[in-house]
């Protein structure tokens, strides 16, 4: 299997986990924690995060089958920074915790780069 198929798979992964276990199928503590630092009623922080589970799911979704697509890879960086931004505005204690947004959104950055990198070598005729 190829550095971009592995890439392709972990990062479309990263997305639809994220999106169905910690959110939709139960919503974890610090998704809970994160949405109420909006400062929300507690119904509207619910339907914040399941809404965010959906379009996890279908970003991931898209990511699979447009991994060839600079605007989706583009796009999927700038998600993963400004969840990180996020999180160093509204929770910046998170970032010392085990399994944080550091050490999930920067590896998951770097495969992107991957992604990109490999349409670099592509013509351009080959690309979705």
């Amino acid at each position: 299997m190829s550095s971009v198929q592995i890439a392709r798979y972990i990062i479309s992964f990263s997305w639809l986990y994220h999106g169905i276990l910690p959110k939709l199928i139960h919503i974890a503590p610090l998704e809970k924690l994160m949405t109420a630092s909006l400062g929300l009623s507690e119904s509207m922080s619910y339907l914040i995060t399941k809404s965010a589970g959906v379009g996890e799911v279908i970003f991931a979704i898209l990511l699979f089958v447009y991994y060839q697509s600079k605007v989706i890879i583009v796009l999927n960086i700038m998600a993963l920074i400004g969840l990180l931004l996020f999180v160093v505005a509204l929770q910046p204690q998170l970032l010392i915790e085990a399994f944080n947004p550091v050490t999930t959104n920067l590896p998951i950055i770097g495969l992107s780069l991957v992604l990109l990198n490999s349409l670099k070598a592509q013509p351009e005729n080959n690309r979705r």
